[in-house]
């Protein structure tokens, strides 16, 4: 029998049976399509070697007059700066105290100290920075104490803990005198959206039963630029501003003037004349957050809210849905999702500023990090489907609903990532899978060849970066750049990245009667490969009936690497591979687990011949 050719669709089907989805794939780990062909995705690296605290979920770049490059990196316990690899702390601070309300107490054999402040309103993991404090009589100096710490454990609304760097003795007796001052950073925040109850899970961590960290308490900051500087602002809270032009070691400061939100969800600022909106925040003259409204400042001017003839501030209050999820600048218009709607905002003029038009009903989002914009289309995923608008409201087909959406924590939304990369015309998705505490199952959408794809791998944030050509994910404590080499650069040793495309059976011969395949000629090119002689595994799997068992290989082997031997003048790798397997139906998997790998598959082919006995 001559030589077949093993030819098989683009994308990954799990809609369907292995035998329906006959010249297909049906499972993949860190494998795009291109052009219709399956290939090993681009390595990742950190950008420096510097690291930030907490976990980042949200990522802003843009650009100063002067042409700096800037990053903002909000993190559960703090907002950074990111330049030149170096991650500048802007954290805002929410108070400071007078001199001498803070005192300090100190255990003999002890490196942790309570802290008494009347009221002092930190949470567990807080941040507080003191100075003027002096020596404790021992080994507690001032250096020690004058510093940035983070609270360990809140006692009392009036008490905490911090730990120092020195063990107290016996002469540690003092209080730190009567200059103490100490300024505390705004409230961190849930580094999950995994909700915590027991004892001391409570809001001020007191000591009382309680449920802690409700599923929308999970830290996230919203951001835009205003000019060459930063609005931004953490969820529930309030406007924070950041000048570029003092420099990368200041702090933002709190947005005051007239009628100023006190507390938000989210923030952009408009593309259109240079407002500032909130989406889900308190009223004029009211401190109840109410999660439906939308309110902007007056046009140029961060620091007016309140409406009145001579200005444009203004509000709206939207009607189909309990809550605003998030809001995305689209072309000439703002995007709105609701828990079940989708909005446009636009820009009208006075005397109304800014109309919404409800765009689409029943429409669902899964979090606030949900959705991505690429090739002028919004995509996002929902509670049980995917969704697009481009124009009008579409549900996307997906190949992969039901695999994704069974596994899906829909209680951890907003744990959701997405982002585009649009050199490949891909939005990814990353989601937590029930049962598993972090966000480390992704799928992928082709826009470009409307094919799915899937796999594994962690990251908390992305931004397809315009200013470093790739785009750039969060993952635990550090940012890395994607699609860069071939491997896994996160660390300072390199590791390979395993990745692995399946097909789903495909029919030998007629698919009635059995046939014996004795070789198969591989059509691979591994273009880009650092490795000296890059390798990939091929397994053929047989089996006689789409509900019987894959078998092994007869009397000889069913897998073999393909291993190439140059580069040059033309790529040549292994020539045949000898196969001995049996059956009606094969199944072909691709893998590598190999430093300095890339690949791409072709169109391999196999020899075979009518098998004698029964399949």
């Amino acid at each position: 029998m001559a030589l077949t050719k093993l030819v098989f669709k683009p994308g990954i089907n799990k809609e369907i049976t292995s035998t329906s989805n006959k010249g297909g794939w049906v499972s993949s780990d860190k494998v795009r399509f291109r052009q219709g062909f399956p290939e090993k995705i681009g390595g990742w690296q950190r950008i420096s070697v510097n690291t930030f605290l907490g976990v980042c979920r949200t990522l802003f770049e843009w650009a100063t007059l002067s042409g700096q490059q800037l990053l903002g990196v909000g993190t559960s316990l703090k907002y950074y700066v990111e330049r030149g690899g170096v991650y500048y702390d802007i954290t805002p601070i929410r108070s400071t105290t007078p001199a001498g309300a803070v005192t300090f107490a100190a255990s003999n054999g002890s490196d942790l100290i309570t802290v008494t402040d009347t009221s002092h309103g930190a949470l567990t993991n807080d941040f507080v920075t003191f100075s003027g404090a002096v020596s404790l009589g021992g080994n507690i100096t001032a250096d020690v104490l004058n510093r940035e710490h983070q609270i360990v454990t809140v006692l009392t609304t009036d008490t905490y803990t911090i730990r120092v760097s020195a063990t107290a003795n016996g002469s540690d007796t003092g209080s730190g005198g009567a200059s103490v001052v100490g300024a505390y950073q705004v409230n961190t925040g849930a580094t999950s959206a995994q909700a915590v109850s027991g004892w001391g899970a409570g809001v001020w961590s007191a000591g009382a039963w309680g449920v802690g960290f409700p599923a929308d308490a999970i830290r996230l900051w919203s951001h835009s630029n205003y000019g060459e500087d930063l609005i931004f602002g953490p969820r529930g809270d309030g406007l924070y501003y950041w000048d570029s032009s003092v420099g990368l070691t200041t702090r933002g400061t709190l947005v005051t003037g007239s009628g100023v939100p006190t507390a938000h969800n989210s923030l952009l600022v408009s593309d259109v004349s240079r407002f500032v909106l909130v989406f889900g925040c308190n009223e004029l003259g009211s401190s109840t957050l109410d999660p439906m409204l939308i309110r902007w400042s007056d046009q140029e001017d961060y620091t007016n809210w309140t409406p009145a003839i001579t200005n444009q501030a203004g509000g709206l209050r939207l009607s189909t849905g309990s809550k605003i999820v998030t809001a995305k600048q689209n072309r000439q218009e703002i995007l709105i999702w609701t828990d079940t709607a989708l909005y446009s905002l636009q820009y009208q003029g006075p005397p109304f500023v800014w109309g919404a038009q409800l765009m689409g009903e029943n429409v669902s989002i899964a979090g606030v990090q949900a959705v991505a914009l690429a090739n002028n289309t919004s995509y996002w995923m929902g509670a049980d489907k995917f969704y697009r608008y481009d124009g009008r409201v579409q549900t996307m087909r997906c190949d992969l609903r039901r695999f994704v959406f069974s596994r899906f924590d829909a209680s951890r939304g907003d744990e959701v990532v997405c982002g585009t990369n649009e050199a490949f015309n891909e939005v990814w998705w990353v989601y937590p899978r029930k049962n598993q505490t972090t966000a480390n199952d992704y799928v992928v959408y082709n826009y470009a060849e409307d094919i799915w794809y899937y796999g594994t791998l962690e990251r908390t944030a992305w931004l397809d970066s315009a200013f470093r050509g790739n785009p750039l994910a969060a993952w635990q404590d550090r940012i890395v750049q994607q699609e860069t080499g071939v491997d896994d650069l996160s660390t300072e040793t390199p590791q390979p990245i395993e990745a692995f495309i399946e097909s789903a059976d495909a029919d030998l011969g007629d698919g009635e009667k059995a046939a014996f395949v004795w070789r198969i000629v591989p059509d691979l090119t591994f273009e880009n490969s650092d490795a000296t002689n890059p390798t990939v595994l091929l397994t053929l799997k047989p089996r006689a009936a789409p509900g019987g068992n894959y078998r092994g290989s007869v009397g000889g082997q069913d897998d073999a690497q393909v291993v190439r031997s140059t580069t040059v003048p033309v790529e040549q790798f292994t020539e045949q591979v000898d196969i001995r397997v049996r059956g009606r139906q094969i199944s072909m998997r691709v893998e590598s687990s190999d430093l300095g790998v890339a690949w791409q598959l072709g169109t391999p082919r196999v020899d075979m011949r009518p098998d004698g006995r029964r399949g």
